[in-house]
């Protein structure tokens, strides 16, 4: 049987108001660009969407992960949604887009990609979750919950096929270093890295023992590690299998119930309530958030994308966002006090470091400040 290559890639090539939306046009273009690779037959199918200021594109193909070709195709639709987003004077034009050419590979270059290359089931239900005004590390409770907690994850009790675990890839992403850890045996030493989500992401999931058939991918990309300064937040994307052995749909969308605090929101410097929303309301506002994330349902056949059904729209999780409204107050009232904003050692990556430079001559020793 062929195998098949699902790829998630976002990037945010223009903002339309601010960072709060994707302007139509740029989605049209974007749609023009998947239908001629679908027509050339590069691609198998491929949808667009968009979650904040970001695109969305969804690819089948059969080329394998990291092809050269498909990468390349993503680059130039990104390069020439920012043609369109200088056309319109949308805010942060290109702003993804930290290379001025092509290498390969956009894994790098700025764009958040997450790539599974599978045999197809006889039912192949997946769900591509997109997050915006938030960092990869936004993944790591909710992928926890999804394939080692029993009390999100049912099946993990009562499925024969889930009791053994799952094995976890965790990326370490300033050595850019990779781990796995088998759980449930290695449940407490996975724990130790992903609850440091700044730096330590999981970045895959496999079946126990068979690192040849990945159930879940996540973009790991940092993007002010990337640039060296703060060009945004990452705004990552997560590709999940579901069923037959694997946590069922619900099991997916359950750790979304409950909007656990993420890194971003405002200028990448805040914690904030991770929202569900349908993909219509994914347009962040308020503070430029809270932080949001929709889920993408696709029902694969023969490679070809059935749907999206927009998942965390239901009305199944008003509650979560109504949570999320009332952390959101809370947080706001910190300002800019921690925990509300984040910790110094992530305003290194924010525009925090030229203020400290500005005023770097206001500190002095101890005993050399005069009282005043």
């Amino acid at each position: 049987m062929t195998r098949i290559t699902i790829t998630a890639v976002k990037a945010d090539v223009g903002g339309f108001v601010g960072h709060s939306s994707v302007h139509p046009e740029l989605l049209r273009e974007a749609e023009r660009c998947v239908g001629e690779a679908i027509t050339r037959g590069l691609l198998v199918d491929g949808k667009v969407g968009s979650c904040g200021d970001d695109v969305n594109l969804v690819l089948t193909h059969e080329h394998g992960v990291d092809d050269k070709e498909v990468h390349g195709f993503a680059w130039d639709t990104f390069l020439a949604g920012a043609e369109v987003a200088k056309r319109l004077h949308l805010y942060g034009a290109g702003q993804d887009l930290l290379a001025d050419a092509f290498s390969g590979n956009v894994r790098g270059l700025g764009p958040g990609i997450a790539e599974l290359e599978i045999e197809e089931r006889p039912s192949e239900p997946i769900v591509v979750f997109a997050a915006d005004k938030t960092e990869p590390g936004a993944w790591n409770l909710p992928l926890y919950k999804i394939f080692c907690d029993p009390f999100n994850t049912a099946g993990l009790v009562i499925d024969p096929k889930m009791h053994d675990g799952f094995t976890l890839e965790v990326f370490d992403v300033i050595e850019e270093t990779r781990a796995l850890f088998a759980c449930p045996e290695e449940l407490y030493d996975l724990l130790v890295y992903i609850g440091t989500p700044s730096r330590y992401v999981i970045s895959r999931v496999f079946r126990k023992h068979d690192q040849e058939e990945p159930v879940a991918a996540a973009s790991t990309t940092r993007l002010a590690l990337i640039a060296g300064r703060y060009v945004g937040k990452d705004d990552p994307i997560l590709v999940v299998r579901c069923q037959s052995g694997l946590p069922a749909l619900g099991e997916v969308l359950e750790p979304f119930a409950y909007p656990h605090l993420v890194a971003g929101w405002m200028r990448g410097a805040h914690h904030g309530p991770l929202m569900p929303c349908a993909v219509a309301d994914a347009t962040p506002a308020r503070f430029d958030g809270p932080p949001r994330v929709v889920g993408m349902g696709f029902q694969l056949a023969d490679g070809k994308l059935l749907g999206p059904r927009d998942l965390l729209g239901d009305v199944s999780f008003d509650r979560a966002r109504q949570l999320a409204l009332e952390l959101a107050d809370h947080l706001r009232q910190l300002g800019p006090f921690e925990p509300g904003r984040l910790p110094p050692s992530e305003m290194e990556y924010t525009t925090m470091p030229e203020v400290n430079e500005r005023l770097a001559d206001r500190w002095h020793a101890r005993e050399e400040v005069a009282v005043r």
